[in-house]
């Protein structure tokens, strides 16, 4: 039987940036023997990441506040097990 090799899509992302800046990039992955395509997936992958955490973090501090600003502690607590039940359900 004939193996299929399962390639992950792939697309082009084409930027204007400082003449400058990519001269000194260039020059630098470079002389660390690496692929610029390389290094710029890998600053994309940490910036998505970080780009979750941060909104993970603004939701967490949303709902906290919302919380705080309850006056209703019967509300607050069907709240957290509605969220609790769908926590666990993943």
């Amino acid at each position: 039987m004939a193996k299929t090799i399962e390639r992950r899509r792939e697309s082009t992302l084409n930027l204007r940036i400082d003449t400058a800046l990519k001269m000194e990039f260039t020059a630098i992955v470079e002389a660390e023997d690496r692929p610029a395509a390389e290094v710029l997936r890998a600053l994309m992958r940490r910036y998505v990441e970080e780009a979750k955490r941060r909104r993970f973090t603004a939701e967490a501090r949303r709902q906290s506040q919302m919380i705080a600003a309850s006056e209703d502690e019967t509300e607050v607590m069907h709240w957290i097990q509605d969220v609790s039940a769908t926590r666990g359900s993943r």
